[in-house]
């Protein structure tokens, strides 16, 4: 076997080991979605009881995606939705475009790296539940697609191949019986009958049924019937053919065939295809479709495009920044359109600058980068202008307007969709093409729509990012630039903004040179997620520098800084960790307000949380008392300081997420500081933190003065 993109040697073992998976599970569909080195996007590989048609939407995958096989294959774990009322909570994106009732698992394919991600779907006739033994199966047979994937990388074989996917035969090995004695039974029957595969073509139809439709059975085979048969050619009857496939239910819907003939159609689906029952319908039902041609002003769109359009404005509601509404262009309306470039630019002062491009060199970029928008060079500037698509089937078509345009980037199609919202423009997105490229009414009435979706999130996400620079750069002003050298301590620190939302939190930390054998170090965190809370967080740190510059005990820096915040009665609270190390006494003497417990690491790598008597949070009383712990210094102990950001997981009990911190960093390397700060990062990702800031400070005693 063979594909664009390479030979994939081992194909067949693949193809057929995946088969057996769906076949042996009972699932009605199924898919291997697969991640290529170094990438973030899950690539629709193989596909088993649906037509590549309607995976349309899953084609390509990103690993942040808010979907089942993402989840999969980020968390390394085995995801189950028993039912759709399961999917719509958990995911809402997903449901949108499987509204349909269903059970799914995906789960993640491991083996000397990560594969991707396995897709099984039963119809909701199943229990909503899976038992331990149907668990154990999938696993199972997620680690034989494994090694079979290994197998062929380790003998530098393509295990990934090219981008389009590829249908799989279910291979159900009934006997299908003689040919005639079938259509002879189907004869007998009264009304119609037909036969449909899995993509939705007529592979049988009974003299009733080309009686009841109308049509000769010669222009019915190999068709599909919304296609052959016009009074059919409306998403509604395609849908119902479309729930049939997923649900694996029977479905029923009444159609007329004009100019008045009302039929039932039964489907009857399993997993070979759809059996079709057509009778005489008893009377005309209510609220049906127009079926007058002149009663819409043009063709409907394909139930198909209309699922894409849908899960991809939902995608696009979810974005954030600009290299995300970027890279979901890029990952998903691009394949979905078949485009192979793209070009997406914002107006800026008069002219198109360039935020985003797929498919075109970096010459091509730079001369294209900073048009003016009355430019002739291109037509990008006058459709934003006018607020009108121009598309352009073939190079000709664009050289009688805009002669230079086709000669710069040797594209031979091209869709230029101007982004305006609220009546102002926002940017230019450029769909372009290899090769001659029709536009057909459909598609350019479906990309005009969805050019008003990526205008809406490019504008969003524009204020987003800006907001968020200025945040960030607020926050980073208030922190230290550089911590200072303390002989006998090597020293790291890092600051790290929660991973979504344009909040700037209070985590801050310092480290106070006091003298040539005297340090203090501090963190803490201030309440909130605002500029209040990161101005508060600069008064904090300014007077807990300034109290502790004065020599005096960790217990009265905080009292004095407690009774400075509760006279500015902020109504924000805040918790501190004060240490002052004494490296001429080889004593560190510590001072808690509210904050998590430090983390003592002794030479042999022994690793435990310090036990000490917390005061309260500063900004309440101002009266309170801050007790004090001592420690010993010894060549070799290290300290580290953090705010609960790098240790709250919803669900799970602090003191066991400390415990566990504690284990990693006693089984860490700590001959690089930073790498090791890496290491304890990595791991509160992989647990799933990232809501809230994160400060962590690492303090490594090596010897006195």
């Amino acid at each position: 076997m063979s594909r664009a993109g390479g030979p994939a040697v081992g194909d067949g073992e693949l193809d057929a080991e995946f088969a057996e998976t769906v076949r042996r599970t009972g699932a009605s569909i199924g898919a291997l979605f697969r991640l290529g080195p170094e990438e973030q996007v899950l690539r629709l590989h193989l596909l088993c009881g649906a037509p590549a048609e309607f995976a349309a939407p899953w084609v390509r995958v990103p690993m942040a995606a808010p979907a089942p096989v993402a989840v999969a294959v980020r968390e390394d774990r085995m995801v189950w939705v028993g039912s759709q009322e399961q999917m719509a909570r958990s995911y809402p994106r997903t449901a949108m475009v499987l509204p349909f009732p269903l059970a799914l698992v995906a789960a993640p394919v491991s083996g000397a790296r990560r594969w991707g991600s396995l897709l099984l779907i039963w119809p909701a006739t199943r229990p909503p539940y899976m038992t331990a033994r149907e668990r154990g199966n999938i696993a199972s047979s997620c680690r034989r697609l494994a090694r079979l994937l290994d197998d062929a990388d380790a003998l530098g074989r393509d295990p990934v191949g090219g981008d389009a996917p590829r249908v799989v035969a279910a291979g159900t090995g009934r006997s299908r019986g003689p040919a005639m004695a079938a259509a002879d039974f189907a004869e007998r029957l009264p009304g119609g009958s037909c036969a449909m595969d899995l993509e939705g073509r007529l592979t049988y139809v009974s003299s009733g049924a080309c009686e009841l439709l109308g049509c000769d059975a010669s222009l019915l085979l190999g068709t599909l019937p919304w296609q052959s048969l016009r009074w059919l050619d409306d998403p509604t009857y395609e849908d119902r053919y479309r729930a049939a496939v997923i649900s694996r239910e029977p479905v029923s819907f009444t159609a007329c065939r004009p100019p008045g003939h009302w039929l039932d159609i039964h489907l009857y689906p399993d997993a070979s295809g759809i059996s079709a029952r057509i009778l005489p319908s008893g009377a005309q039902p209510p609220s049906l479709p127009p079926t007058d041609p002149s009663a819409r002003a043009a063709a409907p769109a394909r139930a198909g495009r209309l699922y894409q359009l849908t899960h991809l404005a939902a995608a696009l509601t979810e974005v954030v920044g600009v290299q995300d509404v970027i890279d979901l262009v890029a990952d998903q309306i691009m394949p979905a359109f078949g485009a192979q470039g793209l070009v997406l630019s914002r107006a800026d002062a008069g002219r198109l600058r360039i935020t985003g491009h797929r498919g075109y060199s970096r010459e091509t970029i730079e001369r294209l980068d900073g048009l003016p928008l009355d430019t002739d060079f291109t037509p990008a500037g006058r459709a934003l202008g006018s607020g009108i698509p121009a598309f352009f089937a073939d190079p000709e078509e664009m050289r009688r307007i805009y002669p230079e345009a086709p000669l710069v980037s040797g594209k031979q199609a091209w869709a230029f969709l101007p982004l305006i919202t609220s009546g102002r423009p926002v940017g230019c997105c450029v769909l372009s093409y290899d090769r001659p490229h029709p536009f057909p009414a459909e598609e350019r009435a479906v990309l005009t729509s969805l050019a008003g979706l990526v205008a809406q999130a490019l504008d969003r996400a524009g204020l987003y990012d800006t907001k968020l620079e200025l945040a960030h750069g607020l926050q980073q002003a208030l922190l230290p630039r550089t911590l200072p050298r303390v002989a006998g301590l090597r020293v790291a620190a890092r600051y790290v903004p929660a991973t979504r939302g344009m909040d700037i939190g209070g985590d801050f930390y310092d480290l106070i040179r006091l003298g040539e054998t005297a340090a203090a170090a501090v963190i803490g965190d201030v309440q909130g997620h605002n500029v209040a809370a990161a101005a508060l967080m600069g008064q904090v740190r300014t007077g807990v520098y300034a109290h502790a510059s004065m020599g005096v005990s960790p217990d009265e820096v905080l009292a004095r800084t407690n009774r400075l915040l509760t006279d500015l009665a902020a109504d924000l609270f805040t918790s501190c960790l004060y240490a002052h190390l004494d490296l001429a006494r080889r004593r560190v003497t510590l001072a808690c307000a509210g904050h998590p417990p430090p983390l003592l690491r002794l030479p042999d790598g022994t690793t435990r949380p310090v036990d000490l008597v917390p005061g309260p949070l500063l900004g309440i009383d101002p009266d309170a008392v801050f007790p004090v712990t001592e420690l010993p210094l010894t060549p070799g102990v290290m300290l580290a300081f953090y705010t609960d950001g790098l240790v709250e997981t919803p669900g799970v009990d602090l003191d066991e997420s400390i415990a566990g911190l504690a284990r990693h960093l006693g089984a860490a390397d700590d001959r690089d500081l930073e790498l090791l700060i890496d290491a304890l990062l990595d791991k509160a990702r992989t647990s799933g933190q990232g809501t809230d800031d994160i400060a962590l400070l690492l303090l490594h005693y090596e010897a006195g003065p």
